[in-house]
């Protein structure tokens, strides 16, 4: 019996883990794409939000757009023409 509710106790560890690390993505993806919104409403047509997007999830959200740092919106500007 004792076995059993071993069993049981790692099994429910084991899930909490795994639902607390999918939550996480979750959390910095939407916090990744709220970014690039707040970026494109700033830049306008000067912003690729789409990509900036994509990226969010590509990435799983570890790349966060800063929209007052050039060098993380670097890659979804686009050139004035």
């Amino acid at each position: 019996m004792d076995r059993r509710m071993s069993a049981v106790a790692i099994a429910l560890l084991l899930l909490l883990t795994a639902t607390t690390y999918v939550l996480a993505d979750a959390s910095a993806i939407g916090v990744c794409i709220r970014n690039c919104a707040q970026c494109k409403k700033m830049f306008g047509t000067y912003f690729e939000g789409q990509l900036c997007a994509d990226a969010c999830v590509k990435f799983k959200g570890k790349l966060i757009p800063d929209c007052e740092d050039i060098n993380s919106i670097a890659p979804f500007l686009n050139k004035m023409e």
